[in-house]
């Protein structure tokens, strides 16, 4: 048995965090992840502050998939509170949330395109990215922190003008992610380093309760929070999913769900257009308890909060997607065949670590306890 140590700085970490590779040989068969490099506690700082301050903070806990965390937040105390948005709000809230995942899985394909030396189609997916990026920026009047949901609906409209932007940049986006998927299909280094690697079977999923592409790559189409959601029901949505369970697969179903995604923007769009009314409604946010799931673009998002009348945060617990994922990477390591292929499979489940880590508190002989960050 041998220990190999990655991190906390590696050229292929976005974020840092600490792994340590158990190896036989060459071969990897288990790890420990190490974190509280970025550990922020916005879940305390968020205690006794006002909702309206909070979705600032919410919007933060992640960089790349910010929107979805205050859409999570508002959807949250709008259901607590029983505030019923406008019709055109749902719909913009659902076209910048598809763009987001869009970006966030343009970038996940570009990471793991470098993880496994593939530079090429690396680089072109970012700068396919910057696509999306401009018609976010167009709508929102930001590229990443959007600042565009309000409790009660969004900040700002679109006009035919937008509209049409919107459907020729997807048509260019189209075209692009046509020959992106063909590559990445027939690539020969590809499925070398891709195929039959860091395979998660459908009956693990539930021992390490995977979410998100990494558990639809395993055959688990279920897992999409977006089938319970009452806008993407309308819009008829369907999930994504592939059953081989490997690094193939997965990034397979984030190509694919980018397909699905463009689907509902453009459904949304027709929508709109025939939606009257505001884009926001004047609320009253009352007391209560209450805990909200939307489908980020790593999987399941959770918010579950206790706020007083007039909107006061009381407590908030935010569970995000890669905390449950990383359980799943260590169970991949057992078809890795080398330490290289370590590296793509964790790449493959597409972490971010600065939503991981925030305040995490545990109960013991009923009282609370702060758990300190270390092994997982």
């Amino acid at each position: 048995m041998a220990t190999v140590p990655i991190g906390p700085i590696h050229p292929i970490l976005k974020e840092p965090l600490r792994i340590k590779l158990i190896l036989e040989g060459e071969k990897p068969v288990d790890a420990e992840i190490e974190m509280g490099y970025v550990h922020r506690g916005i879940e305390k700082i968020m205690e006794g502050k006002h909702c309206h301050k909070g979705i600032y903070l919410a919007e933060r806990v992640c960089g790349i998939c910010s929107f979805i965390h205050t859409m999570t937040f508002a959807e949250c105390i709008e259901h607590i509170s029983k505030i019923e948005i406008p019709d055109k709000a749902k719909y913009l809230r659902v076209i910048a949330c598809e763009l987001e995942r869009i970006h966030s899985h343009l970038i996940a394909s570009a990471v793991y395109n470098l993880s496994i030396e593939h530079e090429t189609l690396g680089i072109w997916l970012l700068n396919v990215r910057e696509i999306i990026m401009d018609l976010i920026e167009m709508i929102t009047g930001n590229r990443i922190n959007m600042g565009y949901i309000v409790i009660g609906g969004v900040r700002r409209d679109i006009n035919r003008e937008m509209i049409d932007e919107i459907n020729k940049k997807l048509d260019i986006l189209l075209e692009e992610l046509k020959n992106i998927i063909e590559v990445f299909e027939t690539g020969p280094l590809i499925a070398l380093r891709s195929k039959g690697i860091a395979i998660l079977p459908y009956h693990e999923i539930m021992r390490t309760r995977a979410v998100g592409p990494v558990c639809r790559g395993s055959g688990l189409p279920e897992s999409d929070w977006r089938l319970r959601h009452s806008t993407y029901q309308e819009l008829k949505f369907k999930p994504v999913w592939r059953k081989e369970g490997d690094n193939f697969a997965r990034m397979m179903v984030r190509h694919e769900e980018i397909l699905e995604s463009v689907r509902l923007i453009r459904k949304c769009l027709e929508l709109y257009e025939e939606s009257q009314g505001d884009i926001r409604v004047k609320v009253d946010i009352k007391g209560g308890k209450g805990e909200w799931r939307n489908e980020a673009p790593r999987g399941e998002l959770l918010y579950k909060m206790e706020i007083s009348d007039g909107g006061i945060i009381k407590r908030i617990m935010i569970r995000t997607p890669t905390v449950m994922n990383l359980e799943a990477y260590k169970y991949m390591l057992k078809t890795c065949p080398t330490v290289s292929d370590a590296i793509s499979a964790y790449a493959s489940i597409d972490p971010c670590i600065s939503c991981t880590e925030r305040t995490i508190i545990a109960v013991k002989d009923g009282k609370e306890v702060p758990i300190k960050f270390g092994h997982i």
